[in-house]
């Protein structure tokens, strides 16, 4: 119930991010929206895994967690300058609160990197793990 209450989550963050692009010409919150986009795909990835709607394939997960990881490393440089348009969803306290918005994306970073999914139990327990990374950066930080 938990993973189908994430994988729910995460199909709404993911349409939510494509209408937003629209009209955005800021390069670097292009970026920014660009690298959160992959971060949700990968998700997705997994999340229709754990749903059943595709089949588990253990080599893909694990691309996924590895792109996951690779993809959250880059955070930080992407918010590095502080810049809001009207279709963004990050809020100033990111760089009111660098430091802690940093170490979010770093544990995020850090969750990806250290799990691994070699059956399709595995999926349940490393979304619930992703989910709460991503909640808590989002909590503090995300329009």
């Amino acid at each position: 119930m938990k993973t189908q209450v994430l994988a729910a989550m995460i199909a709404v963050t993911a349409a939510g991010a494509a209408l937003a692009h629209g009209g955005v010409e800021n390069e670097t919150v292009l970026a920014r929206m660009e690298g959160m986009k992959t971060l949700s795909t990968q998700l997705k990835t997994l999340g229709a895994m754990a749903k059943g709607q595709q089949a588990f394939d253990a080599a893909e997960a694990q691309a996924a967690l590895d792109r996951l990881s690779e993809e959250a490393a880059q955070i930080p440089a992407q918010f590095e300058d502080e810049v809001i348009v009207e279709k963004s969803e990050a809020r100033p306290a990111i760089w009111q609160n660098w430091e802690d918005f940093a170490a979010k994306a770093g544990d995020l970073q850090q969750r990806s990197a250290a799990l691994e999914v070699a059956q399709p139990g595995d999926l349940g327990p490393a979304l619930r793990d992703l989910g709460g990374a991503c909640k808590a950066c989002h909590a503090d930080y995300r329009e």
